[in-house]
């Protein structure tokens, strides 16, 4: 067996008791996923996952950039224009190089996935890789495998992918259109047209003005068309936006210097720092509409992404070469803040991949401002330790009420289930070391721990029961 049931539990025994009665209070809740980038079309066609090289290695960049570290290219492994198309041979590098990923939490993801969704039950070698390999494939051919159900068996509650402003909908309608009760909903991510960086832009935006009816040359239209895109998506169950920045800075600026910024844009004469301007104001009318619609904005930021220019030229975006970098948001969110931020009806959701902002700003900031939650640790910090941190970063400042809750980001479905897993783990055993230390009665551990691993999410994202 690969997994310990005590995974993740502390070591001292009194410690670990409490540890093991508040998880075993919250283990079996049901999973709340209010933010993630699985693909609609998987439970709209109720798919039928084929093998496990498409199922858990091709579309997982945090495997994809340690096999890059060791040297291993990226055709070996499925992607690119000379990809291998061998998935059993894809399979067997895999399992060669699995002991790679050893201390990693995408190694206890992945044993996870594979001891108790696949219901393997020895450790992945080069020696076993044939043989494993079609026990999952012959298991993925089981009526029990397919998307639809394994949803169903995960304990999903409702799930949220995340389609871009130019992107179709028609995943969603049709699923909504079928007799399964599955919840799943879209979630409204704009970046293609609100950052000017980003290929096409011009281009890009022509097709939103054309989707929506609206002049996306003009400023005020261009918000009007943001406003009709928005009512689609909520229309489809929407309850949040999901905003990717460089960084947090906000504007508030009067109109006509917006549309200045938007003209200067078009005709491509736009600056480095018109640019940013550009994407501050943005999010502070971003931060407008949600005071407006009730939808939920999350930011993420803190991330300078495609690092290694040579392979997002050859493989595009999402093959692991994203990177931490530092971010600022005390006085980078004054203008949003000030402008939206006393307004009841405004949700904001922050993420950051500089864990140093954490008890420096994103406590002391949700603390105060009543609009404001801390998002889980994100992408790089989404792990044991990372987990570990948070907790400690900021509790202290900000409670446990000024939290989100949990959710996974991922694109791995058979990862759901793992990762949320290992959040309630580590809250069980924080919150325990709370209560031998005499900082928490264990009737309110018990409490605060069903609220961060189930209630917090439904509340925050506004995913009450349709």
């Amino acid at each position: 067996m690969m997994l310990s049931e005590q995974r993740l539990l502390p070591s001292d025994p009194t410690v670990r008791g409490i540890a093991e009665s508040l998880y075993a209070g919250i283990a079996a809740l049901p999973i709340v996923s209010p933010h993630g980038h699985c693909n609609p079309r998987w439970f709209a066609d109720d798919v039928q996952f084929t093998d496990p090289t498409e199922l858990l290695i091709k579309p997982d960049h945090y495997l994809l950039r340690l096999f890059y570290s060791q040297g291993i290219e990226l055709a070996r492994l499925g992607r690119g224009v000379n990809a291998n198309e061998d998935n059993r041979a894809i399979w067997q590098l895999f399992a060669e190089h699995y002991p790679s990923f050893e201390g990693t939490p995408s190694k206890i993801w992945l044993d996870h996935a594979m001891q108790k969704v696949l219901l393997i039950e020895e450790p992945l070698t080069a020696e076993n890789a044939d043989r494993i390999y079609n026990d999952i494939c012959r298991r993925l051919r089981e009526n029990d495998y397919s998307a639809r159900k394994l949803f169903e068996r995960f304990g999903i509650e409702v799930l949220a992918t995340t389609e871009g402003a130019l992107d179709g909908l028609q995943y969603h309608d049709r699923i909504a259109q079928s007799d399964w009760k599955g919840r799943v909903i879209t979630t409204y991510r704009p970046d293609q047209v609100t950052d000017p960086d980003t290929p096409d832009f011009s281009e890009k935006l022509a097709r939103f003005g054309a989707m929506t009816g609206e002049d996306t040359a003009n400023w005020k239209g261009y918000l009007n068309a943001h406003r009709k895109r928005r009512e689609e998506f909520r229309r489809r169950g929407a309850t949040a936006t999901d905003h990717s920045h460089p960084n947090a800075n906000t504007a508030d600026l009067g109109k006509p210097a917006c549309q200045h910024l938007l003209d200067r844009i078009l005709v491509g004469t736009a600056t480095t720092e018109d640019k940013e301007a550009f994407r501050a104001q943005v999010l502070t009318e971003m931060a407008g509409m949600s005071r407006e619609d009730g939808m939920v904005m999350q930011l993420h930021c803190g991330v300078r992404r495609n690092h290694n220019s040579a392979l997002f030229s050859e493989f595009g975006p999402d093959i692991g070469g994203d990177m931490p970098r530092r971010a600022e948001f005390v006085n980078a969110l004054a203008p949003l803040l000030n402008r939206h931020g006393n307004d009841p009806n405004l949700r904001l959701v922050l993420f950051t991949l500089d864990e140093s902002t954490y008890s420096r700003e994103l406590a002391p900031l949700a603390g105060h401002w009543p609009c404001l939650r801390i998002g889980p640790p994100w992408w790089f910090h989404d792990s044991p330790e990372g987990m570990r941190r948070y907790f400690a970063s900021v509790i202290e400042t900000a409670g446990f009420a000024n939290l989100a809750g949990f959710n996974d980001d991922t694109r791995a479905f058979f990862s759901i289930p793992a990762r949320h897993d290992m959040w309630r783990r580590e809250l069980a055993s924080f919150l325990a070391r709370l209560v031998t230390e005499g900082r928490l009665s264990e009737a309110a551990a018990h409490g605060i721990a069903a609220d961060l691993a189930y209630h917090a999410a439904k509340r925050v994202y506004g995913l009450t029961t349709p």
